[in-house]
């Protein structure tokens, strides 16, 4: 993945011979990446899993072409964003005492979303949770830092790429 020549905020992914246009943090790349910045850490992630979202009332449920094994989220699921708790960049169940994120969302954001590996399998209090590569808001408008891609890229993307592939940000 590259950043855009055109917009600091966008990057062309390359996955083989195929190509998409994504939308990136709303801090731009960075090497310095901290908790709440909005950046997108420049850096090589592991895809170590994903979560999708069962049921869209007014939807047709539909599997997901895939060779990533992908977790159901309910209403129940989180992620964590508090630096200072245990749970810190890990799933958990809501209720939550602490600062997290809801995985299903009233946006079809996190309809299907990768895991990347920044700060997960070796955490650092304080440098950043959930880089996800998800679906793009409308107008390719900036992430809080994670990787977002149009709905159909998305789909065409996870009937390639696997547990472990590398999301390279440059």
């Amino acid at each position: 993945m590259r950043r855009s020549p055109r917009d600091p905020l966008r990057a062309l992914v390359r996955f083989g011979p195929l190509m998409f246009q994504a939308t990136l943090g709303r801090g731009g790349i960075s090497v310095f990446k901290r908790e709440g910045d909005g950046a997108t850490p420049r850096a090589a992630m592991a895809v170590l899993g994903g979560f999708r979202r069962g049921y869209r009332p007014g939807q047709r449920s539909t599997a997901l072409p895939s060779p990533v094994e992908f977790d159901r989220a309910g209403l129940r699921d989180g992620w964590c964003d508090a630096p200072d708790h245990a749970a810190y960049n890990r799933p958990v169940r809501l209720p939550f005492p602490a600062s997290c994120e809801r995985l299903v969302r009233e946006d079809r954001l996190y309809d299907a979303v990768l895991v990347l590996d920044w700060n997960v399998s070796r955490r650092a209090r304080g440098l950043g949770s959930a880089i996800f590569l998800h679906v793009a808001r409308e107008g390719y408008r900036p992430t809080e830092g994670c990787v977002a891609l149009e709905p159909r890229d998305l789909k065409v993307l996870l009937g390639f790429i696997r547990r472990g592939d590398i999301v390279q940000v440059l």
